[in-house]
């Protein structure tokens, strides 16, 4: 008998677009260490707000998220509220952006970038 398999669900997943964003920022900025960084703040109208940042360095209990050669990285305090959430880039009317679509937010505010539980 074999011990039950346990799962882990991953923090965010990346969308082709978000993957596209990234490399071409780490292109850019002539960088392969470069990493996207996302988080979660206090603040913002709803409550929390997101947050994005490139980083070169991996915490110890930092989520590591690669995809296609880009490496996302969510903090231990950030990761609950970011389970199950996609991290995508948009670009439009509005600008452009990285954007999370949260299933853990129960209200978010018109701009997108806050969100309470």
């Amino acid at each position: 008998m074999s011990a039950p398999e346990t799962f882990t669900p991953q923090a965010l997943q990346v969308t082709n677009s978000a993957v596209a964003k990234v490399r071409s920022l780490v292109e850019e900025e002539e960088n392969e260490d470069l990493k996207l960084r996302v988080f979660v703040t206090g603040g913002g109208c709803s409550g929390f707000q997101y947050g994005f940042t490139f980083d070169e360095l991996v915490a110890e209990d930092d989520a590591v998220i690669e995809k296609d050669g880009i490496t996302v990285l969510v903090d231990a305090i950030s990761y609950p509220y970011l389970v199950g959430s996609q991290v995508d880039y948009e670009e439009g009317l509005k600008g452009s952006r990285f954007l999370i679509q949260n299933p853990n937010a129960s209200s978010t505010c018109g701009c997108g970038s806050s969100f309470s539980v």
